[in-house]
Parts: structure tokens; C-alpha cells; sequence
């Protein structure tokens, strides 16, 4: 049976429940986390007047350094063909923001790290030591000094008219990087699917925020923390409205070794490719 645990950040029997839900499923959803749904509301308004805005084009990406503004239609997923129906904006560290959007999009991405670090730390303790024994390092220390945790800001414009044969709003897929942190979208959609292919709506009631295990961590841990497949369908034909999502991706140091023969970068560089955000 495919069951998501939702535990509380601050129940003492959190860490083990949590790395629990990893390992059975890829996703675990927290409640009682420290990031309030007034703050998720405010932050999803200031970007909604963001991509509304012409303004937007003064930020488009800096395809070297992978930040800034993407348009719509700029990425598919892994072996999809057909874009998805979506824009968004990279934040990171060092990396590009509107001034009127920088306070508050600093605040949020410096507390979504912490919980993050907290977060493998949590899985770090709860996993058995012979795969424990498979990490370059442990999996706190990997994201100590990185410049690589991306904050991307998600919009999913209103379905006006009908998309294109295939074409949703991000396509079945892994995330790339060690964990994924994301706090309740504006709008329902978001569904992981098991090992029998059938497909469940992850909860994303306000105050919730959902975690799942990237490609890094399946590799990292010789696949005993599955990365599940994901996407975000699109809404039926009465609830033509827009969506946004702000999820935080744990990325540990470029010279992170995945596994033998393999680091965090290259790992990233051919992934980037392959999604065709690098040439």
C-alpha cells in the first residue's frame, strides 16, 4: 500500500518516521514546520506580480550560470519530447533577484536551507549503517559550502486553451538533487506514483510541506531511498486558473562523489542536458 506519513517537525519520534516514509514510498509530508502558509501566501502574491509583468524579460536566464528567469515552455522533463506548461525563476545563493522581491525571497530560501540540512541530518541518523557506509560523507556535510541549493519559484499559467497532445504541467519525473522541500502549492495537482504505476495526490493542504528523495539520494544510497516519479497535472477545464510552487532543492558541493566514478557535478551537468535547460 502506497502511504505518504505525514509526521510533525516537532514530535520527537519525527526523524525515524520521516526517513520511514523516504524509504517506503520517496515522500514524507510535515506539518508544525517554521515557515507559516501567511508567509507561503505573501511570497506566492509578490512572484504572481513578478510574471505578470514585462519586467521579467530583464531577468532572463543566464544560461551559464543557470539563474534568473526561464519562460514559458523552457524545460521538458527527462525523456519527454513535449515541454512543459510552465515558467519560473531560479534563485541561488550568489545569484540574481528583483529588489522589490529580495527580502522576502532571501528569508525564505535561508530558513527552507536549514530545514533541509535539519532534514538529512534526520535521514543521516535513520539509515542502516551498511548503506550509511556507501556515503562519501555524511549527507549534512554535503550541503556545508554548497552554492548549488536552488530556490525555484514556479508559475503555471491559466489553461486558456487546450495544451497540445501530451503536454501537462511538469511531465512525469525525478528530481535530480538529494531532497526536495515543498511547501503547500497554491493550488492542488501534485501526484508521485508507485511501483505499480498507479499515480496519488500528494496532500498539500496549507501548513504542509512535502519532502521527497532526488536521483542524488537513490544513487548516494545504492537505492534504498527511492527517487519516485512525479508530476503536476493539469487542472480540470472549470478551474482554469493559475498555480505556483516554490520548491527548494538540495544540492550538495559540485566535487561531491555520488558513487564511485561519479560526482555531484557531473551527475547535474548531464541531467541539465538531458531536461534541455544546457546545451
Amino acid at each position: 500500500m502506497f502511504t505518504i506519513r505525514t509526521v510533525s517537525y516537532t514530535d520527537p519520534a519525527a526523524p525515524a518516521a520521516f526517513a520511514r516514509s523516504l524509504r517506503e514510498t520517496g515522500f514524507a509530508v510535515l506539518t508544525d514546520h517554521p515557515i507559516t502558509p501567511d508567509r507561503i501566501e505573501a511570497t506566492y502574491a509578490a512572484w504572481g506580480r513578478f510574471f505578470g509583468s514585462d519586467s521579467k524579460f530583464d531577468y532572463k536566464v543566464n544560461p551559464e550560470r543557470q539563474d534568473g528567469y526561464f519562460p514559458f515552455k523552457s524545460e521538458n522533463a527527462k525523456d519527454s519530447r513535449v515541454k512543459d506548461l510552465k515558467e519560473f525563476y531560479h534563485v541561488y545563493p550568489d545569484g540574481r533577484v528583483p529588489p522589490e522581491l529580495e527580502a522576502l525571497t532571501r528569508g525564505l530560501y535561508d530558513d527552507l536551507a536549514t530545514i533541509g540540512h535539519t532534514l538529512l541530518g534526520w535521514i543521516q541518523d535513520n539509515t542502516p549503517d551498511d548503506v550509511r557506509a556507501r556515503f562519501s560523507e555524511p549527507l549534512p556535510r554535503m550541503l556545508e559550502g554548497s552554492r548549488q541549493n536552488l530556490l525555484r519559484i514556479l508559475h503555471y499559467p491559466p489553461l486558456t486553451e487546450a495544451p497540445e497532445p501530451g503536454a501537462v504541467r511538469a511531465a512525469a519525473h525525478g528530481d535530480i538533487n538529494l531532497i526536495t522541500l515543498l511547501v503547500a502549492g497554491s493550488e492542488p495537482g501534485l501526484e508521485a506514483r508507485d511501483t505499480a504505476g498507479n499515480w496519488h495526490a500528494v496532500p498539500c493542504d496549507p501548513g504542509m510541506m512535502a519532502i521527497n528523495a532526488g536521483d542524488m539520494l537513490e544513487m548516494a544510497s545504492g537505492g534504498h531511498y527511492p527517487s519516485t516519479e512525479h508530476r503536476v497535472i493539469n487542472p480540470p477545464a472549470a478551474r482554469n486558473v493559475a498555480r505556483f510552487s516554490m520548491p527548494m532543492f538540495c544540492h550538495p558541493r559540485p566535487e561531491v562523489v555520488l558513487k564511485p566514478g561519479t560526482t555531484a557535478d557531473d551527475f547535474l551537468t548531464q541531467r541539465l542536458r538531458e531536461i534541455g535547460l544546457k546545451a
